[in-house]
């Protein structure tokens, strides 16, 4: 049996061990520590434009952090971008709030413009103003971050920025997680970068990352007793986690040029397969392209891809399948145009692990064209 490639392993060096060593070396094995202070910094140098950064467990946290910042509560509602991953939207549930979720448009599988603003439309004749709205950066490809931040500023909704997929993507030259009221960014052992479990909460307000770390901490005032007024939550991230994250940091640049490689590879090699489509990359843009997803010509050929790829120790996935076909979210409101259902019957994510050799690069590009061969 060939050896496994995955879909998007992490990819760890050395530096990061010194960074670990020494907190075990220095006993800051807690959630608190000079790690973090220093990821934080490092993530806001490189973020730019002013901005504070929360360091977390999970970028879930964040996000749910983000909302409970946002003043979201229950009988709330939220919109959210339907073609993205569960954890977008479950934090609008632990507040009691309900989801709104909003379709895709085709030029980057993103919340869709138009639906965005009948969905907002519609919510206030309804008498229910949205509370934020969730806008994803699908696959680290940037949504449409002009016309989706003016429709917000339009109906005067904050928007909460979800780059955990596109940490190091950009939009006319600034930093994906910086276009939102919030932004947040994943660390999970899949994305751009890790810290094993993690994620941070993006803003460019003191006060706010001030009561993000006092509520990530559960909330627990600054006296020797221990005295809680607010109810909070147990969502630090570790200094251990913080050293990986600082290690991360110093070759994220080169992680995003080898996924872009990935990409750039896989498009060469199924240029001349007519059936194959990629999403490309808006105007201004600059995608991470932190997973390389293509469609392909229907539901029954991806599916037989992918056990094509499964058969040669290959892990290919479909995209996210849409949160409005979730049986949890039945019941939710929906405003869509079919575009997110079309791209999870029709789509595929690809190997795109920054740690992906030339070799299998070319031997998953191989198996998938013979298979269109056949």
């Amino acid at each position: 049996m060939k050896s496994k490639i995955w879909l998007s392993p992490p990819h760890l060096g050395t530096t990061e061990r010194l960074f670990v060593q020494n907190a075990f070396d220095t006993n800051w094995v807690a959630p608190s520590g000079p790690h973090i202070d220093g990821f934080e910094t490092d993530i806001q140098t490189y973020l730019g434009k002013d901005t504070k950064a929360v360091a977390l467990n999970s970028g879930t946290a964040a996000i749910h952090l983000a909302l409970v910042l946002l003043n979201v509560d229950s009988d709330d509602e939220v919109i959210c971008q339907s073609n993205t991953f569960a954890a977008c939207a479950n934090p609008i549930v632990y507040q009691g709030a309900t989801p709104i979720f909003v379709d895709s448009e085709k030029d980057t599988w993103n919340i869709c413009p138009e639906q965005l603003e009948i969905a907002i439309k519609d919510r206030l004749s309804q008498g229910k103003k949205p509370k934020a709205i969730i806008a994803v950066h699908l696959y680290g490809v940037p949504y449409k971050v002009d016309e989706i931040n003016k429709i917000a500023q339009a109906y005067n909704i904050p928007i909460l920025e979800d780059a955990a997929e596109a940490f190091g993507s950009t939009y006319n030259n600034n930093k994906c997680g910086t276009f939102g009221t919030l932004g947040v960014i994943s660390f999970n052992g899949n994305k751009i970068i890790t810290t094993s479990g993690g994620g941070a909460l993006i803003t460019k307000d003191q006060t706010l990352k001030d009561k993000a770390i006092y509520l990530a901490t559960q909330a627990r005032e600054n006296t020797v007793a221990y005295v809680h007024k607010s109810i909070g939550y147990n969502y630090r991230l570790s200094n251990v986690l913080a050293g990986i994250g600082r290690g991360q940091m110093q070759v994220l640049d080169e992680r995003v040029n080898a996924r872009r490689f990935n990409y750039d590879g896989y498009k060469t090699a199924f240029q001349d397969i007519e059936a194959l489509e990629f999403v490309a990359e808006p105007t201004g843009s600059k995608s991470n392209r932190w997973l390389t997803c293509m469609l392909t010509p229907s539901e029954a050929i991806k599916n037989n891809l992918i056990v094509a790829l499964d058969h040669q120790n290959i892990e290919a996935r479909p995209l996210w399948k849409p949160l409005h076909l979730q049986p949890i979210f039945e019941d939710a409101p929906r405003y869509l145009n079919g575009i997110s259902e079309d791209l999870f019957k029709r789509g595929l994510c690809l190997p795109s692990g920054s740690s992906l050799s030339e070799q299998d690069l070319h031997r998953v590009c191989a198996v998938i064209t013979q298979f269109f061969k056949q």
